[in-house]
């Protein structure tokens, strides 16, 4: 599991449950203006989204689908004297909200993308296997849960899901097991769940993750639709962006940082052809909707990591908009998993 914050206070030393990994960094590539208009995809326990309001004199859309985290930030809300909008919903649908609030453009926008702490620390919200709960999930609370899935897969769709938003290797052997399992009872908790994972694969005292982990991230993305939102969210990003407007994401695992990269290189021109003898493809002689801020990830500090040691995962790509017009919305070359498998 990742957990994309920690407990401490805010930017200007205000009192906040937790603080989002990569935060300074995060406010320094948003490069912030007094009246200028951000929007915090991930609201999450409002870290970010106050130290937008802290940093400058400017106006803020928050948006996040955990119906909890938005009734926890109403305060903060009222606080920020009608400079903070704060709206339940996925950033997969960040045009239609941004629409419907009265958000024609952005200067900037942040996606801080996986679990909170928030969600971590209720079992009753299964995201976590560390506190027996319901096998859930949602991040929204509708939907099929994560026990839906478990109980309702067949067993190659379940493996593959296990295997492509998991990477685990031995996800065949997994999902044999839960099937195995799931045909003399109901799997319903997360404990039973994470108990049939390590029946597979051993509890090695060396390993330093749980041999559920990889498993429980896939079960996550794949329940709420993370892949399809992140893309959704970059495409809606590139839309938004006024001309030099930020595009800042922190992802927490390969699959989600490696189409951060691939979205902003392919916006920024660096996308290679695959041969030099190769014909030019007309998306070659687009000009840039993006210029990269930093060639390379940015990595959280050691001190950092030492505070919170799930940051050591955490990666920062950003973007700055250029005049160009919007690329097409088009996933091919993004290297988004392709599953095509649906809970009953």
């Amino acid at each position: 599991m990742t957990d994309r914050s920690t407990t401490g206070t805010g930017a200007a030393g205000g009192p906040v449950r937790h603080v989002p990994v990569l935060l300074s960094e995060t406010i320094e590539a948003l490069s912030l203006r007094d009246d200028g208009i951000y929007i915090d995809g991930t609201f999450g326990a409002g870290g970010a989204t106050q130290a937008l309001l802290e940093s400058a004199e400017c106006i803020v859309l928050a948006i996040d689908k955990d119906p909890d985290a938005i009734a926890a930030g109403r305060e903060l809300e009222k606080q920020a004297d009608g400079r903070l909008t704060l709206v339940q919903g996925a950033f997969g649908s960040l045009p239609d909200i941004a629409a419907e609030n009265g958000f024609k453009h952005a200067d900037g926008i942040t996606f801080d993308l996986g679990v909170s702490s928030m969600q971590l620390d209720e079992a009753e919200r299964g995201f976590s296997f560390k506190g027996d709960g319901p096998l859930d999930m949602r991040m929204s609370k509708s939907g099929p849960s994560a026990a839906d899935v478990v109980n309702s897969l067949a067993e190659r769709d379940l493996a593959r899901v296990i295997s492509v938003l998991g990477e685990e290797r031995r996800a065949r052997a997994i999902a044999r097991a839960i099937v195995a399992e799931r045909e003399k009872r109901t799997i319903g908790r997360t404990g039973e769940l994470a108990d049939i994972i390590a029946s597979v694969l051993g509890r090695r005292h060396d390993e330093t993750k749980h041999p559920a982990t990889r498993t429980f991230q896939a079960l996550r993305l794949f329940v709420n639709g993370e892949m399809d939102e992140l893309v959704k969210g970059l495409f809606a990003a590139e839309r938004l962006l006024a001309e030099g407007g930020r595009l800042v994401v922190v992802t927490f695992h390969s699959l989600e940082d490696r189409i951060v990269k691939r979205f902003l290189a392919s916006r920024s021109g660096r996308t290679g052809r695959p041969s030099r003898h190769a014909p030019v493809d007309t998306q070659d002689e687009r000009p840039p909707s993006f210029s990269l801020l930093y060639r390379k990830a940015v990595n959280p500090s050691a001190d950092e990591i030492r505070l919170n040691p799930r940051a050591r995962s955490a990666r920062l790509r950003a973007g700055e908009r250029t005049a160009a017009a919007p690329f097409p919305a088009e996933i091919e070359g993004l290297g988004v998993p392709k599953l095509s498998v649906n809970v009953i």
